[in-house]
């Protein structure tokens, strides 16, 4: 699929698992592989250093784990034009020799899963239990693009005219600026995959330089709409192609006739995997009115029951702490804002010490509170209570983002008629948690731009030619 290159840093790129071998260089106590802890950038196959650092924090302490070398655009320069001459090569090799390194890439990963995730969990603090199954799932795409791989068809298509034939044939698009970890043990070749590891303050000129130069013919994206709108400005001065999974406010819906019991059990998952920190977490409740009691009421116990506040390596917790103080802060201004007007806290409530929050359940919600028109990322559940089914879809669809929504309900043409109405890219229909590499991950309105995962994940990265053959004597 061509040369890429990666950039890790706080506000440009957002996706948590990046650039994992940069953490915690030093810290043998963990018991993670010499191999894997790395604090410098990677370019040309080589480990650079950088003038300056910047530290990596355990959002659980706020404790310094190490510090990182802070790249800037020199680096990024660099990096570029490293994986621009890499793929000169790297475009001729077979299907079947990149499908066998992507392979050996995936093995690596789950060979190395246990280490992988005690960092995820050290620089991120989401439970070790979610951070496997990360590793996990990250890895199933290589897995799968491996096997895609040797899938990249074109078309013969027929002619209008007798002396010429037309060919349809896909070929990669070229450098890329996305995000990936532990490639060169698998044999990708120097200068194909590039690390250059940043702090906040020099993400926008690193950002700019993997979004702007000439060389990159393609920027993947995921994190905020607002960043994401910058990238496709700077990707627009050379017209390059763009992937984008941006924000989220996952709708989840119960229906009256739903099973109440699933329900919850779908809410549980959706709501608290890294306690609310994926772009797929739903984010508002609406529960219609002839259960809308019994389906709190057994929230509330479920979340009593089953979920636990703690430091991500402590076996029983369940909810980690928040990626940082900010992200806590805005929970908090969330669950202020919605009791200020009148939402009921049923369980949980108060912000705990440092990034810390009591999973929270809110009833009483109405659509004029914040946690119900912007994205919470952080384990809050606001509940509105609706009528009708066309007053459901209503709510749900005054977004300007919409990425997944969720629904319960057993009338099969009241299945039909939601799934066909959300204005989201992926349905969750009696289902709780959706991604999987086979199916195609993405929004629609300003969640995104392209696909992930699935056999249209590869088009992303592929450009069509077309071949017109004439002349011809047959």
């Amino acid at each position: 699929m061509g040369a890429f290159c990666q950039l890790r840093g706080a506000a440009f790129l957002r996706q948590v698992s990046a650039g994992l071998e940069t953490a915690l260089r030093g810290h043998h106590s963990l018991g993670v592989s010499p191999q894997l802890l790395r604090s410098q950038g990677f370019v040309d196959g080589r480990w650079v250093s950088a003038a300056s650092s910047f530290p990596v924090l355990d959002p659980a302490t706020g404790k310094e784990l190490a510090k990182v070398s802070d790249c800037g655009a020199r680096e990024a320069q660099d990096a570029v034009r490293a994986a621009h001459k890499a793929f000169q090569s790297w475009k001729c090799q077979t299907a079947k020799e990149r499908s066998g390194l992507l392979r050996k890439w995936f093995d690596l990963l789950i060979q190395h899963k246990e280490d992988l995730a005690k960092l995820i969990t050290a620089e991120c603090g989401k439970p070790l239990k979610e951070s496997l199954g990360e590793i996990a799932y990250s890895a199933a795409f290589l897995e799968w693009f491996s096997e895609e791989a040797r899938r990249v068809y074109g078309d013969v298509v027929s002619p209008a005219a007798k002396d010429r034939r037309i060919l349809l044939i896909k070929q990669p698009v070229g450098v890329a600026s996305i995000i990936t970890p532990l490639a060169t043990q698998a044999g990708i070749p120097p200068g194909v995959f590039n690390v250059v590891p940043c702090s906040r303050e020099k993400t926008p000129s690193v950002g700019e330089v993997l979004c702007t130069d000439p060389l990159v013919r393609k920027v993947s994206f995921t994190g905020s709409t607002a960043t994401g709108k910058i990238l496709l400005k700077h990707a627009a001065g050379t017209v390059k192609r763009v992937s984008m999974e941006l924000g989220g406010h996952a709708p989840f819906i119960v229906f009256d006739s739903a099973d109440v019991d699933k329900a919850v059990a779908g809410a549980m998952a959706s709501k608290f995997r890294n306690s609310g920190q994926t772009c797929v977490c739903s984010n508002r409740f609406l529960v219609q009115s002839g259960i809308h009691d019994a389906f709190v009421e057994k929230l509330g116990k479920a979340m009593d029951a089953e979920l636990r506040v703690g430091h991500g390596f402590e076996p029983t917790t369940t909810q980690g702490p928040l990626i940082n103080i900010r992200a806590a802060e805005k929970v908090e201004h969330q669950i202020k804002d919605a009791v200020s007007q009148g939402a009921t806290i049923i369980r949980g409530g108060k912000r705990l010490e440092g990034s810390f929050m009591q999973p929270t359940l809110l009833a009483n919600v109405t659509t004029d509170m914040l946690c119900t028109s912007e994205e919470t990322f952080g384990p809050l559940v606001p509940v509105l209570k609706f009528n009708t089914e066309e007053e459901a879809l209503s709510i749900a669809n005054a977004s300007d983002v919409g990425l997944a929504g969720y629904f319960y309900s057993q009338d099969i043409s009241q299945i039909w008629r939601v799934a066909e109405n959300l204005e989201v890219g992926m349905v969750g229909v009696n289902e709780g948690l959706l991604s999987t590499p086979e199916a195609s991950f993405g929004g629609v309105k300003q969640s995104g731009l392209g696909r992930e995962g699935s056999k249209y994940g590869i088009d992303e990265y592929l450009d069509v030619k077309y071949m017109c053959f004439g002349g011809l004597t047959l």
